[in-house]
Order: structure tokens, then sequence, then C-alpha cells
């Protein structure tokens, strides 16, 4: 009797670990109903085209993909600077970031295309050439190679230079300290007009301006405004050298582990919300204007005569350093095809 109880003990104890077991390798291999990917949105800005582009972003993609990716935005640096952001997406610390494409220089150098000068006639002629869809493709593609992959690129306003004292004509220029993206594009044509170049990160810039690290800014108006420069200084020149394009940027080893609706939903999201960023990004340049004179700020124009000689110089310019490079030609190559072919 006592063998058989114990026979019959040790049945029940084998089928249980069986059961348990099965149980356990089961529940890992359905996926779980409350598996969540977090997606950490980036930008240094705040209250811009950027943020509004993240924005839009979030409201789009939640009721296609639902609890599957959850959306966190961090605006104004709260990732820490530029180049801290534009590390941590290409090693996967950050999902993803928004940024001028200057700042990808540093991992891919053939971003520097997108700072050529005197390409554009105008935003809308900008907007024609990245809603191209061969270009577009193109341009997304353009820092896979690196770990980076593009889901939006799209206008985001054209160069100011804000300034503490006004910079009326060319010769204003002399001898001024101004920030600038860390591209050549831009070191380059403030060393023409006789400027010191200071390549700075953005979150650095309003301590620099205050204590006279620096004596002005490259920058767009809707960033100037948000951030209240007017406080430190009052006249912005309008000299408008390059248009500002922004992209965001997914690190792709993240992206590629997605599940494929969620990674054909990120995609899909983008390419909407590029198509609408056109005209939010001219909104806010307007009311970036008219907030910005409200405060006590003047926007200020060069001369038509100093305007046209600053942009001829500048392209030439432009074309020398882009030209430099073979990578960085054949993209700035193709860059002027597309942009002559949509005049």
């Amino acid at each position: 009797m006592l063998r058989i109880c114990r026979f019959n003990l040790n049945r029940a104890l084998a089928i249980f670990r069986a059961s348990f077991m099965f149980g356990v390798l089961a529940a890992a291999a359905m996926p779980s109903a409350q598996a969540q990917t977090v997606m950490k949105m980036a930008s240094a800005t705040i209250n811009d085209v950027q943020h509004e582009w993240l924005k839009r972003f979030e409201a789009a993609i939640k009721p296609r993909v639902g609890d599957k990716l959850k959306v966190e935005i961090y605006p104004a640096s709260q990732l820490g600077q530029i180049p801290r952001m534009v590390e941590g997406v290409a090693l996967g610390t950050i999902e993803s970031f928004i940024t001028p494409t200057s700042f990808l220089v540093s991992v891919e150098t053939r971003y520097q295309a997108f700072d050529a000068i005197g390409v554009f006639q105008s935003p809308e002629h900008l907007n024609r050439v990245l809603s191209d869809a061969a270009y577009r493709k193109r341009a997304l593609a353009m820092g896979e190679s690196k770990g980076l992959k593009g889901i939006g690129i799209f206008y985001n306003s054209p160069v100011v230079v804000l300034s503490k004292r006004p910079i009326a004509t060319l010769a204003d220029f002399a001898g001024k300290k101004i920030r600038v993206f860390p591209s050549p594009l831009q070191i380059e044509p403030m060393k023409s007009l006789g400027a010191s170049p200071v390549p700075m990160a953005f979150g650095e810039v309003m301590a620099a301006l205050q204590n006279g690290t620096i004596d002005g800014l490259l920058a767009g108006i809707p960033v100037l405004t948000p951030f209240k420069f007017y406080d430190a200084a009052k006249p912005v020149t309008e000299i408008h050298p390059s248009i500002v394009v922004s992209t965001l940027v997914v690190n792709k080893r993240w992206f590629d582990g997605l599940a494929p609706d969620v990674q054909t939903a990120i995609v899909e999201t983008g390419a909407r919300v590029d198509r609408e960023a056109f005209g939010f990004a001219a909104d806010l340049i307007t009311k970036a204007n008219q907030a910005w004179t409200a405060n006590g700020g003047q926007i200020l124009r060069l001369s038509g005569a100093e305007q046209a000689k600053m942009m001829t110089d500048l392209k030439a310019l432009g074309g020398k350093l882009l030209s430099e490079k073979a990578e960085v030609k054949t993209e700035y190559d193709e860059l002027v095809r597309t942009a002559d072919r949509l005049k």
C-alpha cells in the first residue's frame, strides 16, 4: 500500500511539473497583451516646427498602434545637448531624434548637401524638392549605413542672424562672434563676411549670448521666439543665405526589431506629418515674427544690392565647399538636379 501511495504521489508530481513547464513555455511563446515598446523622441527645441512635428506624429500614430508603441516626447534638450542626442540615436540609447540635418554631419558627411546655399528660390521650392517621391526616398536613406533610418524630412525655416548690435549692412558682420551650426556651409560663409564663427550646441547659446561669449547667432525665427531670445538681443536680420531642413531619424537596429505592422505605421505616419509640415511651418514663422516684434524685437533686411551680392558670393563658395568630398558632391549634384527640375 505504501509503495502504491508513493507511486501515485510521484506520478502526480511529474504531471504537475510537466503541466507547469508547458504553461511557462506556452506563455513565453505567446505575445503578451501588455507588451509595449517605448519610443523616446528627442529635440533640442520647443514650441517650434520640430516640436509640432513630434506632437502631430504622436497624435497620428496612436490610433494605429494602440498600446504596442508608447511615444514619449522630450523637447528643449531634456535628453542632453545636441551632440549627446546625436550619439544617443546612433547608439540606440535614444530611439529617435529630430534635428536640422547639419547636426548629423558628424555621423554622415553627406548630410552637408542640405546646407546648400543659393539652390532654393523660396521655401515653396524647397518643399517641392523634399516632397518629390524619388528624392524623398533617397534623402531618408542617407544615414542608413551609419545606423540612422530617416522617417521624416521637411522645411524648417530660413536662416536669420540675431545680434546684440544691428546688422544692417554686410560691413556690420566684421569682427562679430556668431554662433553657427557645426557645418562648413555656415562656418565658411561667416568667415567670408568677416565674422568669427563659433560652433555651439543650442542649449549653450542663451548663456553665451548673455555673457558676451558670442555677439549673435544663426538660427530660424521660430526657434528664437519661443526661447525668448528677445530678452537677450533685439535685432534680427533676414539674410536667408540658406533654408534649414529638419529630419526625424530613428536608430535603425531598434526599428528593424519592431513588429512589421509597427514599422509600417511609423513610416506612413512620418510621411503623413511631412505632408502637413510646410503649412504649419509657414504659419509658425508668421506667428514668430509677430511675437518677436510684439516683444520689442526688430526685423531688419539688407539692401537689395547687398543681399544679391551676398547670395552670389555664397553660392559660389557653397558649390566649392560641397565639391571637396566625392560622396558629398554626389549628393549635392543630385539635390541641384532635382531642384532645377522642380523650379
